[in-house]
């Protein structure tokens, strides 16, 4: 190649590189455009999610201000009922007051002469007081439910004529061990029995209804007949036991199954309430020897077991608790003094209030003037007003 033909090619080869260069610059040109609209869409599309983001804001707390004040009126409402349903409350208890219900004893003459026989055979003559107790209960004065604890059915007291502070749990129906706390404090605060002692019993009661008293545990057996046993919690031994000179036992209270013998403490000492085929519908009353389980005297009450769902002694009165729907206010219909001070006319209609379901055991604390209940498994006390008997 002549020397000539290098000198065209040179300004050739110069132009090649520049023509690149510059379809690479107005590449990444259109490649920058491209990106900054993407980046313009983005901003459009994120201003306009702000906007109805904060739309959306605005809209929930508009209709949680409005929720809210809607839940201020309900509440409102809510307590204006309840304070209505507690007024309303309170005037069918003073109506029921002012009309008391019909007396429980029925007009039956066989039934009167056949009551007449067996008070005789009995012994059913007028009971000379041991003690100068003439109180009896005016009202439920307070109610405080200290805890849920153990089954639905069971029995919860104190000695009832120690000075012992004591708490006797005795959980179910049917079992062989008491739960013993120190003090009220111990049962209340604490949900697990860790803080409880035990005390393992050589025989398992049956029903709800035990007693303490006297530094002693007496509760009911059921091996054939029914047995009184006697256990001295101090030694832990059973010191004495009597078959229940009754035959052909039922259920003592008509809404509590379970329980045959309620055993009961007041100022006079101890006392059986029970029932019997012999005078089915109604319920019986005997005072107990506490320390030979001795009958020494029994009496056939007008109080029906029907609709009976607990019963407790008051100086030397049968108070019977009764309940005419589940879980509804019971309230003690029959009261029968066996020193005759005290006429049904006299005694008092006394109300419980509303609870959980229905007393599968009711305790009266003769030292306290208070009553320890078992309610579907809440454990309840009931404070209770005194006034005089009117003395005959």
């Amino acid at each position: 190649m002549g020397p000539w033909r290098c000198l065209l090619l040179l300004p050739l080869l110069a132009a090649a590189p520049r023509a690149q260069q510059q379809h690479f610059m107005e590449y990444v040109e259109r490649r920058l455009a491209l990106l900054e609209e993407r980046i313009a869409q983005w901003h459009d599309q994120s201003s306009r999610y702000s906007t109805e983001l904060r739309d959306f804001k605005n809209q929930v707390l508009g209709m949680l201000e409005t929720a809210e004040k809607e839940r201020e009126a309900l509440r409102a409402e809510a307590e204006g009922a309840a304070a209505r349903v507690d007024r309303l409350e309170r005037e069918v208890d003073y109506l029921e007051t002012q009309n008391p219900a019909p007396p429980c004893v029925e007009v039956d003459e066989v039934l009167m002469e056949k009551q007449a026989a067996t008070a005789k055979q009995r012994k059913n003559e007028k009971y000379t007081k041991l003690t100068d107790c003439s109180d009896t209960i005016a009202s439920v004065r307070a109610m405080k439910i200290l805890k849920r604890f153990g089954s639905s059915a069971g029995l919860w007291t104190k000695d009832a004529a120690g000075s012992s502070e004591k708490i006797y749990v005795f959980d179910g129906t049917a079992n062989d061990t008491v739960f013993v706390f120190p003090r009220m404090r111990e049962f209340t605060l604490f949900s697990t029995t860790r803080r409880a002692a035990r005390i393992k019993l050589p025989y398992p009661w049956v029903g709800t209804g035990h007693l303490v008293y006297g530094g002693y545990l007496y509760y009911i057996r059921q091996q054939g007949p029914f047995q009184v046993i006697k256990f001295d919690l101090a030694n832990r031994t059973v010191v004495d036991s009597s078959v229940f000179p009754a035959e052909e036992q039922i259920p003592v209270f008509g809404l509590s199954p379970f329980t045959y013998i309620e055993l009961a403490a007041d100022e006079e000492g101890l006392w059986a309430i029970y029932a019997t085929k012999e005078n089915e519908k109604n319920i019986c009353l005997a005072k107990l020897d506490p320390d030979s389980l001795d009958i020494e005297q029994m009496w056939d009450t007008p109080c029906p077991r029907e609709n009976a769902e607990g019963a407790f002694v008051v100086c030397g009165a049968l108070h019977v608790a009764y309940n005419t729907r589940l879980p509804s206010r019971s309230r003690v219909q029959c009261v029968f003094d066996v020193s005759g001070t005290l006429t049904p006319e006299e005694a008092s209609l006394v109300y419980f209030p509303k609870r959980y379901g229905s007393h599968s055991s009711m305790k009266y604390s003769p030292r306290e003037r208070q009553v320890y209940a078992w309610d579907d498994g809440y454990q309840i006390i009931y404070r209770m007003e005194m006034k005089k008997k009117l003395e005959v």
